[in-house]
């Protein structure tokens, strides 16, 4: 099973509001980042930090709206269809938001493992443009990948899988739970990549087509 890591955390003061608020095509920053990595992921858990509960009441609103039209119905047939019971939506708080996006990638994928994944994706909530097809693609690669460690269960690589858009790399960040352990332990690392560089055994990268995965939007003209 993957998990998603859904990052949320920070305080968007170039936005001018929380960004897991704003608005892209008709849903929240959240609920689009929620919808993408439910492309690969059973459950995704949401990492708030800078007016956690503002956040989490704006999400469950909309989801709960989302819910009553319908609107979530495709997702959960695909899901089933790939032999999923369900989609689920967890919230986790991270009280050291401040210290930067890394200490809410250590709280997230702490509480990622708790469901006992093989792989976890971490995606930050600023990147709205990721088409769910795409997190999909990573998500069976990250599988495969996993599933050629000849002798080892799956997850227990320390594996990272990057995607890339015309040679630049992007999000979501796919982790084994080998690494997602080793990046949540880790206290010397500067930031998330740097984290990985340290742990990772091997790194592989996907070359995709969407370009929404590296189109990080940090104020309200993008």
């Amino acid at each position: 099973m993957n998990v998603g890591v859904l990052l949320a955390a920070g305080a968007s003061t170039r936005m001018g509001s929380p960004k897991a608020t704003v608005k892209w095509k008709g849903r929240s920053f959240l609920a689009n980042g929620v919808f993408a990595l439910w492309g690969a992921c059973d459950a995704v858990v949401v990492v708030l930090g800078s007016k956690a509960r503002e956040v989490r009441a704006a999400a469950e609103a909309e989801f709960a709206e989302l819910v009553e039209r319908g609107a979530l119905s495709d997702a959960v047939h695909a899901a089933r269809r790939k032999g999923s019971r369900g989609l689920e939506v967890h919230f986790a708080v991270n009280a050291g938001w401040k210290r930067g996006m890394l200490s809410s990638a250590q709280a997230g994928l702490a509480e990622a493992l708790r469901l006992k994944p093989s792989a976890v994706l971490v995606l930050p909530v600023d990147h709205p443009e990721v088409r769910p097809p795409t997190v999909a693609h990573l998500g069976a690669m990250m599988t495969e990948a996993l599933g050629a460690f000849g002798g080892k269960p799956a997850g227990g690589v320390a594996y990272a899988l990057v995607p890339r858009h015309k040679g630049r790399r992007g999000h979501p960040l796919a982790v084994s739970a080998a690494l997602a352990r080793a990046v949540v332990r880790d206290r010397q690392a500067r930031d998330l990549s740097d984290a990985v560089r340290r742990s990772a055994r091997l790194v592989g990268f996907l070359d995709v087509a969407d370009a929404g995965i590296v189109r990080n939007r940090n104020t309200p003209k993008g």
